[in-house]
């Protein structure tokens, strides 16, 4: 996740509002028994779809939650599994608001049909906002401080449902319930509303998440359909205010089920020199060209900087007036072909019912059994949240735009992305190389076609519609290929692979010093030097000998930056000198470090844990620290300066337990963190949600398994939180049919594992390999409350 100083001088010790609370803990008791009631599920066989709360994580909440990196910042609208398309509700168009919601916030914008789950940096996308409105015409949104002044409505907290691919919401405003639903590629709209002459669906094509898009078309194809596209570059903004490099068309296709009759553009007069980034899009002198816009009556096309379209209508008290679109990053043609293929009809509810569908078999890659109604919702919320990205992006006949700007048809694979791949190497991909194979073998494919089509020689690091954006720091893309690789998933271009990921390490490495100096030396450092450890797995795997050891060696780069008088690991300057060490040491933040402290960073040695161990004084003195590490942790998880889960350098962490012959320490810090870090409630997340990782890291350890090192094909055990937990595989990636974890006399008191039999055997390692996993088969555990400390220390 990624914040700024400012951010964090501004929100430290803030305090929460009780009403914050109350209402997150209303959404708490009444999330799972609400879906349930909205797919019509029995409450004695419910659906895996019934237990998820999309409302958990859906709030920034910087100034609310007093966390000042803000909290889940997910999106409660409708989407489908790695669909393209999101119809939500948008609150929110400037501030470091990356889904474009935030629960606290009073009105709404409009629903946007494209939108980012769990991220910081101003965000993107949130393109497409449509708003039902009644009266005059307004073509500006206004603020959170002046709802009235613009087409925002407030809106009614108690009103608001979201469930899978389902949200309602009634507009005060207006008087008009607005209900969505979605398919892989399109959405679909309807709004109830009360009898006025003047009724209207109004889209704003300009809108765009920390932005604006730059330059819009819209067209009139028929007397029910539009079509059009919106042009969003750096220049407005979005992903880290421009600085994410994001660079990308947004193409529509809609249709009404009311005729176009009264219908026109209203187009904003925007100067050529105009900022047309975040702050500015957001002032009131920006809102004001807003306000002012001309109005063009009829037009058959129109082409503009800042364009809206309406569409007028009289109603009837309750009519339905529907709008459903396609999506393309592609092109108007693949927009209709898109919607007319997934949304034939107007069947709202039938609609619904086939994403339901849809998300009951993705979710249905594991079934738990045993746990409480508040522990199945978060985890089947959280098992919804990893299966929004890394979406597709292909249209339904396999088009795609290239990283050359050119379409290009997929053969044999989904053009995916939104890979956050600092975050997701950790948790997230290796999840998905369990349960979604064929997902993580695409996301590989459409990172080698897009270094390919680019002309770059290396992999990105956080990638978003074939952005290069450079967020963040180290090489996970590598980290992804090796342990994809290591775990059989390969129908990619192996050599391709190797050829990328090679440009990729010699590009971005510790260099000839064997150390990266500078403000973040300590991060840098040790990330290249895992980076390198997956270089050398991948060229040993392939045949390159001299290669494989060449990044072996540099994976022990981490060494350079340990400073054995301070017993711990340094920043280093360009010289070889020392960076001074503060008076706090290791826990002061951002020294020489991204988003942590050195406390923190430092246990980042994935790839030689024994000898981080050895370095670090032995495995008495490391566990002393490393208990020290949690027992100083606070127990509500949040932002701190010790076991900080809100953030991703520490969440191998609990893990290293294992390694240091003390597995029962790690079944208990997994349990307390399972229970008290994650929640079924909106401030449910203490960290942002970064696209899936923090998600699952929980479906993970509430399973009982983790991986401290992707690359290496081996998981940690430890305690789940469910009696039976089954993973169903996925041929031809796996030999057997699922692997199943049970756990006999589990409880929230019988967090020990006494013992352990694999298919019937007894089992005494604290870790399974992949292999064990794919080939099928059970893993039995026997708990207890007292820990054995004899069990799970064979090597």
């Amino acid at each position: 996740m990624i914040f700024t100083t400012k951010e964090v001088k501004t929100m430290m010790g803030k305090k929460v509002r009780w009403s914050y609370y109350l209402r997150a803990i209303c959404i708490g008791a009444l999330g799972a028994q609400m879906v349930g009631h909205v797919f019509g599920q029995s409450e004695r066989h419910p659906s895996p779809a019934s237990f998820v709360n999309p409302m958990i994580g859906a709030s920034t909440s910087v100034g609310e939650a007093g966390i000042y990196h803000g909290l889940g910042k997910t999106f409660p609208g409708a989407t489908t599994p790695y669909g393209m398309v999101q119809v939500s509700p948008n609150t929110i168009t400037g501030g470091d608001n990356g889904s474009g919601y935030s629960d606290e916030h009073t009105s709404i914008e409009g629903f946007a049909f494209t939108q980012m789950s769990g991220i910081g940096w101003y965000g993107d996308l949130g393109n497409f906002l449509v708003m039902p409105t009644t009266g005059p015409l307004q073509s500006f949104s206004s603020t959170l401080e002046h709802p009235e002044k613009g087409y925002r409505s407030m809106y009614t907290k108690s009103s608001e449902k979201a469930a899978v691919a389902y949200y309602s919401v009634f507009l005060g405003k207006y008087k008009v319930k607005a209900e969505m639903t979605a398919a892989a590629h399109s959405g679909m709209l309807r709004f109830t509303y009360p009898e006025n002459k003047s009724s209207r669906i109004q889209i704003d094509l300009a809108r765009r998440v920390g932005g604006t898009s730059t330059k819009q078309y819209v067209e009139v194809v028929d007397d029910h359909s539009i079509q059009g596209w919106m042009r969003c570059s750096p220049d407005g903004g979005g992903w880290g205010n421009g600085d994410g490099k994001a660079d990308y068309t947004v193409y529509f296709y809609a249709s009404f089920s009311k005729p176009l009759k009264d219908y026109g553009v209203w187009s904003a007069n925007i100067p050529d020199t105009a900022n047309r980034k975040r702050d500015a899009v957001t002032s009131d002198y920006y809102q004001k060209w807003l306000e002012d816009a001309k109005r063009i009556s009829k037009p058959a096309s129109y082409e503009g900087k800042h364009l809206g379209f309406y569409t007028d209508f009289e109603t009837k008290e309750g009519e339905q007036v529907f709008m459903k679109a396609g999506i393309s990053f592609v092109s108007m043609q693949g927009a209709k072909r898109n919607l007319q293929t997934e949304m034939k009809d107007w069947d709202f509810d039938g609609l619904h019912q086939r994403a339901v569908d849809s998300w009951n078999q993705a979710l249905n890659k594991i079934k738990v059994q045993g746990g409480s109604l508040e522990q199945k919702t978060v985890f089947y919320t959280a098992l919804y949240h990893t299966m929004i990205d890394p979406r597709i992006v292909t249209d339904v006949d396999g088009q795609y735009m290239g990283g050359d700007d050119k379409a290009h048809k997929a053969t044999g694979f989904n053009k995916r992305t939104i890979f956050s791949g600092w975050d997701v190497f950790r948790s997230q991909m290796p999840l998905q190389t369990i349960i979604n194979p064929g997902l993580v073998n695409d996301m590989i494919t459409s990172l080698i076609t897009l270094a390919q089509e680019s002309g770059h020689n290396y992999l990105p690091r956080w990638e978003l519609l074939n952005a290069y954006s450079g967020c963040m720091i180290g090489n996970p893309a590598v980290s992804m290929i090796a342990d994809a690789y290591v775990k059989g998933i390969r129908n990619y271009d192996v050599q391709k692979a190797y050829q990328y990921a090679l440009g990729t390490v010699k590009k971005f490495d510790n260099g000839k010093q064997g150390y990266t100096p500078g403000g973040l030396s300590i991060s840098l450092t040790l990330e290249y030097a895992y980076a390198d450890y997956c270089m050398s797995v991948l060229a040993n795997a392939l045949g390159h000998p001299a290669m494989a050891k060449l990044y072996a060696h540099k994976a022990m780069d981490y060494k350079n930056i340990f400073d054995p008088e301070k017993g711990w690991f340094r920043p280093r300057n360009e010289d070889g000198s020392w960076q001074d060490w503060p008076a706090k040491g290791r826990l002061v933040q951002n020294y020489g470090t991204i988003e942590s402290n050195p406390y923190q960073q430092g246990w980042f040695v994935p790839q030689d844990v024994d000898g981080m161990i050895q370095l670090m004084g032995g495995t008495e003195k490391v566990k002393t620290d490393l208990e020290s590490f949690f027992e100083k942790t606070p127990k509500n998880f949040m932002w701190n300066d010790y076991y900080n889960h809100a953030n991703e350098p520490v969440h191998h962490v609990p893990f290293l337990f294992n390694r240091l012959g003390a597995p029962w320490l790690t079944q208990k810090w997994t349990r307390r963190i399972c229970a008290d870090a994650y929640h079924n409630r909106v401030d449910g997340l203490v960290g942002n949600e970064d696209v899936g990782q923090m998600s699952a890291w929980y479906v993970l350890a509430a399973a009982g398994l983790h991986p401290i090192c992707p690359g290496d094909p081996r998981y940690e055990i430890t305690s789940p939180v469910f009696n039976r937990i089954a993973l169903h595989l996925t041929q031809p990636f796996a030999s057997g049919q699922s692997f199943t974890i049970i756990a006999r006399n589990n409880s929230p008191q019988n967090i020990y594992i006494q013992s352990a039999k694999l298919n019937g055997n007894p089992y005494n390692k604290a870790y399974l390999m992949h292999a064990d996993i794919v080939k099928g088969g059970t893993l039995e555990l026997v708990m207890g409350a007292v820990p054995n400390k004899n069990w799970g220390l064979e090597k």
